[in-house]
């Protein structure tokens, strides 16, 4: 395993120690159904100023969808915030559809929204699986992004995937993976990925739903440095839970439609473009070992491992570590 051989740092603090927290809850300005193609509808929004810096927000799973915190990590004055909903995902339509649903499709949509607004150039914030959905956006189309903010750093390797469905995240929540392995029989726990791929495209609508709230409860109950019941009840949601489980299980079966290293093995396509990586130290769904790879082969960007955190983004650290990203980057 490669490190940085550059010194990473903790998340700082302002000049009185203290720190940043979240923008105060906005409106949006404007919200549309943006029509993709291949029968898919995307929900976006756009919030804070309508003349200001563009900003898209890529939200994680895949198939987690947006909220309406999501906008209060810019500064409204500043930022035009934009936020959709990735294929399948919350209030875009076919909810939880798989088909014509891969990374490179998510790639052409954000394409297609920034035309739609006629945007030139825009900040790209991604956390979990939007970080993964950054990188492979800005590698496709490095001319179109001013900015980097990545959070909870995902790259689809094998062992990342391994880590959370096989042994890693298992050995710091036992009570949650025991949760997670409970739907599926004995017999098939050496490869829970298929199981739980045959269970949530069942004709039983009972066997498909167990299974999505299971998946979907797994990935919240170990979200957050201290877990709380608010976030896995949020998680286990049925119309959340459905899109979560049926959307990361097809992705994840297909390996994201990426090979293997292939996000840092294209770095060099965005060496160029200013970046901040977020990672909390204690992050049980993403290892912080990802982060120190990708700032491995990326030096250039400003790799911030917040000392008190896991992976959620509104873990206080992390929305520090955040916010100060967006504000230094709003001066440019």
């Amino acid at each position: 395993m490669v490190f940085p051989e550059r010194p990473f740092h903790n998340v700082p603090m302002n000049e009185n120690n203290i720190r940043r927290t979240l923008y105060p809850e906005i409106e949006t300005n404007h919200t549309g159904f943006l029509d993709v193609g291949s029968g898919h509808q995307l929900y976006y929004e756009e919030s804070g100023n309508p003349r200001g810096k563009p900003v898209v927000f890529l939200h994680g799973g895949p198939g987690g969808g947006v909220s309406a915190a999501m906008r209060r990590f810019f500064n409204p004055d500043i930022y035009r915030i934009v936020l959709f909903d990735q294929r399948g995902s919350g209030k875009s339509t076919p909810h939880a559809c798989l088909e014509n649903n891969t990374t490179w499709d998510l790639v052409r949509d954000i394409e297609i929204l920034r035309e739609a607004l006629q945007i030139r150039r825009w900040q790209v914030f991604g956390g979990s699986w939007g970080s993964t959905l950054a990188l492979a956006y800005a590698q496709t189309h490095p001319d179109r992004v001013t900015e980097l903010v990545l959070r909870g750093i995902f790259t689809v390797q094998q062992k990342e995937i391994d880590w959370l469905y096989r042994k890693g995240t298992s050995e710091i929540f036992p009570e949650a993976w025991a949760s997670f392995l409970a739907p599926i029989p004995r017999s098939e726990r050496g490869d829970l990925l298929a199981a739980y791929h045959a269970r949530l495209h069942s004709e039983d609508a009972e066997v498909q739903l167990e299974a999505a709230r299971a998946w979907s409860i797994y990935e919240g109950s170990v979200s957050q440095l201290v877990p709380t019941a608010e976030l896995a009840e949020e998680f286990g949601a049925d119309h959340m839970a459905v899109a979560l489980a049926q959307i990361e299980v097809h992705y994840f079966v297909n390996r994201c439609f990426l090979e293997e290293g292939q996000l840092l093995r294209d770095i060099d396509k965005i060496r160029h473009i200013p970046g901040v990586i977020v990672h909390g130290r204690y992050d049980a769904l993403c290892p912080a070992s990802s982060a120190f790879e990708l700032a491995a082969v990326w030096p250039e960007a400003d790799l911030q491992i917040t000392p008190d955190a896991g992976h959620s983004a509104f873990e206080a650290g992390n929305i520090h570590g955040l916010v100060t990203a967006t504000d230094h980057f709003a001066k440019r």
